[in-house]
């Protein structure tokens, strides 16, 4: 499954990089955030590890992320492995707009365990991971307006 969703931020490159890639700003803006059980150094690095407990569908869910790319202040990839075997990668893509604030992609790719049931669930769940995306974006793109 994937779910990409692309927004305009109000701030330059640098800072939009730097606040989304912080671990420790994750509850601020991704909605299905608890808390991270083990943060990356700073600043991050290629081959950098992070667990981070989520809530999706109401249950708690440890995810160990692995950065596997990261290209400042342009790019992060992540690559996460969940319970019973769910994998999934994560793209943060910047790039400067027109209106000195930044352009960001976010896609992410996932597998559901389960084999065919698994793929069958991840419809339902991609329209949800859809809306959650959309709403961690808008509250991202609300923090750095009024951060500036």
């Amino acid at each position: 499954m994937r779910v990409a969703v692309t927004t305009d931020l109000p701030a330059p490159i640098e800072r939009c990089y730097e606040f989304v890639t912080d671990p420790s700003r994750l509850q601020e803006w991704v909605t299905v955030h608890e808390r991270v059980l083990e943060a990356p150094p700073r600043p991050l690095r290629a081959g950098a590890e992070m667990v981070q407990q989520l809530r999706v569908a109401g249950r708690p869910v440890v995810v160990r992320w692995r950065a596997t790319k990261v290209e400042p202040p342009t790019l992060v990839e992540w690559e996460g492995t969940g319970p019973l075997h769910a994998r999934a990668r994560v793209i943060y893509r910047f790039s400067p707009n027109a209106s000195g604030g930044t352009h960001f992609d976010y896609v992410n790719e996932y597998e559901l365990p389960g084999g065919p049931l698994g793929r069958l669930a991840g419809k339902t769940v991609a329209m949800l991971a859809r809306r959650e995306a959309e709403t961690s974006l808008e509250r991202l793109r609300r923090l750095l307006k009024t951060a500036t």
